[in-house]
């Protein structure tokens, strides 16, 4: 795990010791103003000499002055948290294989400096693990960090962003290891020592135990691996918590597609396919080093889908926790089986909301391309996970689910069927509504309003696109991380 070290301090600017000293400017109207550091006229004409747009990711280094550091200058074409936000991150993904950088931004409140603190911390992020001979060509992210600013509550709003970079730092890390070292039962051995060191318990479902407690969709996906499936229950519950959120991510630490094979070119990149799993338990250990006021419970739903003589058939049908029957028409529905049983398992506890987390559909990603990620569900939880998503940054966008289309998987056999195979038609809204059916109620009666669900689709942006930008470089981003502990945050009341 990378994550670097953090400092917030009030000095001036010629008292940093850091290598590289990161002002901002853009430019309007033809002329180039920079937004913060000293001596400005003269660095306005460096950035016209040479050329300088002021745009989102540019990023110009110029020669330093005496010993003192290096100066870089990034775009900030816009005002407002999130594009400080971005801005810290980006200069900082770019000036990897730097030890030190100094930021010095136009943070004018607690709120702003956070971001660039929380910006500047995520851009310093590398994955190496599996490198030998190419590892020389990778340089090494920022090992240290300082904001030049001041704030009220620094020592907080450094913890915090320190926080929210581990929890990014730990499910990149786990998504980018490759499915043969990350399977079932080496995921829950990861997250076990993840929570160590935290105020948290671990509790593990093998393949025996999830037989004996019903949990159906997870064992029938796992089936057709070598590797057997697991669930992991990660708990937070400080003393003081007065309300309880629930988090359920899908964990399939390879999708092969199962007997509903997935093309050739379909597989790569299906390692992604337990990100899900890897958010909810950063976020819950995130909350945990925080010591936030509210309970919250993760639930990592953990299987390989693999095709076999043992896999799952088109037509067999599957008992869910709690007990309810589901046909499986296509195996590469498989998410929404696991997701099920971590839904009712989550249900009985009866949180006062509950979220799932899940790369669930191309679908999504075909609605709303690789940046923004679907949410549906309860519409006032929605709100608040929208909400949530705004003051993190998160690009999140609501989805309806219509009623019309649960008739669309009614089974000839069982109480519904996971799919409506030959109809690609709203795909993503589909499988919110198979979700559905298994958030529990608030109450033992029949008529009891359901618990709040919210669920999230992160199939689009999981996975950045081929070119970096901001503060997120190749490969998988953390999405929804942010937005997820915001909201705890939120329903703590913090």
């Amino acid at each position: 795990m990378t994550v670097p070290s953090l400092t917030l301090t009030d000095a001036p600017t010629p008292a940093t010791s850091a290598d590289v000293l990161v002002v901002a400017a853009r430019v309007a109207r033809d002329t180039v103003a920079v937004l913060s550091g000293e001596r400005r006229e003269e660095l306005e004409q460096q950035l016209r000499e040479v050329g300088f747009g002021g745009g989102r990711d540019e990023l110009v280094r110029l020669p330093g002055r005496g010993a003192g550091a290096s100066l870089a200058v990034i775009g900030l074409p816009e005002d407002g948290t999130d594009a400080l936000r971005y801005a810290a991150g980006s200069a900082v993904r770019q000036l990897a294989g730097t030890a030190a950088v100094a930021l010095d931004l136009p943070a004018g409140d607690a709120v702003e400096v956070g971001a660039v603190l929380e910006g500047a911390a995520l851009g310093a992020y590398a994955f190496t693990e599996y490198r030998e001979k190419s590892r020389g060509g990778v340089k090494d992210p920022v090992g240290s960090i300082e904001v030049l600013g001041s704030a009220p509550g620094a020592e907080a709003l450094v913890a915090r962003a320190t926080a929210v970079a581990e929890a990014a730092a730990l499910v990149k890390d786990l998504v980018n290891m490759p499915p043969l070292d990350l399977y079932p039962e080496t995921f829950a051995s990861r997250a076990q020592a993840a929570a160590a060191d935290l105020p948290v318990t671990v509790e593990v479902w093998d393949e025996e135990r999830l037989a004996a407690d019903g949990f159906g969709g997870i064992l029938g996906v796992g089936q057709g691996s070598t590797r057997p499936p697991r669930l992991v229950k990660v708990s937070y519950a400080p003393a003081e918590a007065a309300r309880h959120v629930a988090l359920v991510g899908k964990g399939i630490t390879f999708d092969s597609g199962g007997l509903s094979l997935k093309p050739a070119t379909g597989m790569v990149g299906m390692k992604y396919d337990m990100t899900g799993a890897a958010t909810v338990l950063a976020v819950a250990l995130a909350a945990a080093r925080l010591a936030l006021p509210v309970r919250v419970t993760a639930w990592l739903c953990l299987a390989e889908n693999m095709p076999s003589g043992s896999a799952i058939r088109p037509n067999d049908v599957l008992r869910i926790r709690g007990g309810r029957t589901v046909e499986v028409l296509n195996t590469d529905a498989e998410g929404r089986l696991v997701l099920a049983d971590g839904l009712v398992a989550a249900s009985e506890e009866r949180p006062d909301a509950i979220v799932d987390v899940a790369t669930l559909t191309g679908a999504a990603m075909v609605a709303l391309g690789t940046r923004y990620a679907a949410v549906m569900g309860s519409d006032d939880l929605v709100d608040q996970v929208l909400a949530a998503g705004k003051e993190s940054g998160e690009l999140l966008w609501p989805m309806p689910l219509p009623g019309e289309l649960r008739a669309t998987i009614n089974s000839d056999v069982a109480d519904i069927a996971n799919a409506n195979p030959g109809n690609t038609a709203g795909g993503a809204l589909l499988a919110g509504v198979f979700l559905q059916e298994f958030v529990g109620r608030t109450g033992d009666e029949e008529d009891a309003p359901r618990i709040p669900w919210a669920h999230v689709d992160i199939a689009g942006p999981a996975k950045s696109p081929a070119a970096p930008y901001g503060f997120t470089g190749k490969g998988p981003s953390a999405v929804s991380v942010r937005a997820l502990l915001r909201l705890a945050e939120t329903i703590s009341g913090k």
